[in-house]
């Protein structure tokens, strides 16, 4: 891994489109160990969209192991949550106002290859069933997220960064080549016995990468749900090592959980989160009686409602319809939702979004935007 040393200059650029003038910073990198050390600038911007967003290092750094989560995670939705809950769980451990946000630049793909295939039991060609059930192959994916801050002399240093262990809830396998595959579950308290081993191993190991020598890393343990869910998985738990240190101390769990509406799992968990549901698609069935039902997600912290995401898949045949679909759906927001949680709906046809409501909690009143 190269060492870079990163010098931050002030200076203001002017936006020659349609959008106003924006303070930025130069970020100027120099490669240290190269005799032919090349200068590559980049910008750091000086607004964020909100307290809660990073800064990110412009133009943008793809990750090291970038790619590698694609065959190793099967459900799309894990993907997205493992990246995003990551960064939700590290702003506790790295204020956004202080850090900037980069890709893992340290663990490579050949790191984060080598952990799955050496964490993970041995595959055995021609094993016999009871070997993968015995043995199941419990990590899927490692992701690593750096944290920087800026220093007194102008410069900027990686101060932290953050790993995603992704460990199954479900093993498939097959036991021969075009052979059927099989499923084995894996309890929440077998999977974290084992992400315990794992990520001792990931942190002594990430002890002799140049750069992360001593730097704090926040860990995180991602369960993922079967390949075929609707919903993601989630972080189960958490904890911090100090920068100097290589082991793990108690482990924080993590109360948070997707919730599918309308579901049994939803009926009985949060029956009047799925009631109020389940009544908007009432109502939208009133306007546009062909359409062929709202599905709805819930985010929960603590068994409290962080964000209700609904979608309206419904067949349009003109922008017109689009609009007047949409301004209906809109009062019904006003007067079904209670304000207290982030609430996204999403009204789309042939798997295209045609238009959005969104609303954060607290709002008095929705954003609306119809695409063209």
């Amino acid at each position: 891994m190269k060492k870079t040393t990163i010098w931050l200059i002030g200076t203001l650029l002017l936006l020659t489109s349609c959008a106003p003038d924006v303070n930025e910073e130069e970020v100027v990198q120099n490669d240290e160990e190269s005799s032919n050390s090349k200068e590559e600038k980049a910008i750091v911007p000086s607004y964020q969209l909100s307290d809660e967003n990073y800064k990110m290092i412009l133009p943008f750094e793809p990750g090291k192991a970038r790619g590698v989560i694609v065959g190793q995670v099967a459900n799309r939705l894990d993907i997205d949550e493992m990246e995003e809950g990551l960064r939700r769980h590290s702003k506790e451990v790295y204020d956004p106002e202080k850090y900037l946000f980069q890709e893992g630049q340290y663990i490579t793909e050949e790191t984060v290859l080598q952990w799955i295939d050496e964490l993970n039991p041995p595959k055995k060609e021609g094993a016999e069933k009871e070997y993968y059930e015995e043995n199941p192959r419990y990590l899927s994916h490692v992701l690593e997220q750096n944290y920087l801050v800026k220093q007194e002399d102008n410069s900027v240093k990686l101060a932290g960064i953050s790993i995603g262990i992704a460990m199954k809830s479900v093993y498939r396998y097959q036991t021969e080549v075009g052979g059927p595959y099989y499923y084995r579950s894996i309890s929440k308290s077998e999977m974290m016995e084992q992400a315990n081993k794992i990520a001792q191993k990931i942190v002594k190991s990430a002890r002799e990468i140049e750069g992360l020598e001593d730097v704090p890393i926040m860990l995180g343990v991602y369960r993922e749900e079967d390949q075929s869910s609707p919903i993601p998985g989630n972080f189960v738990a958490k904890t911090n090592v100090a920068g100097d240190s290589a082991s793990i101390g108690e482990w924080d769990s993590i109360d948070e959980e997707f919730i599918l509406f309308p579901s049994d799992e939803g009926k009985e968990k949060y029956y009047e989160d799925q009631e109020i549901v389940n009544s908007f698609g009432k109502e939208i069935a009133n306007y546009f009686p062909n359409y062929v039902g709202v599905i709805g997600e819930g985010f929960y912290v603590n068994e409290e409602l962080q964000k209700m995401t609904i979608e309206i898949p419904i067949e349009f045949y003109g922008k017109g319809e689009v609009v007047g679909f949409t301004q209906y759906a809109y009062g019904l927001v006003q007067d079904m939702f209670a304000d207290y949680y982030d609430l996204e709906i999403k009204i789309t046809s042939s798997d295209k979004l045609e238009s959005i409501i969104y609303r954060e909690a607290g709002s008095d009143k929705p954003t609306v935007h119809v695409f063209h």
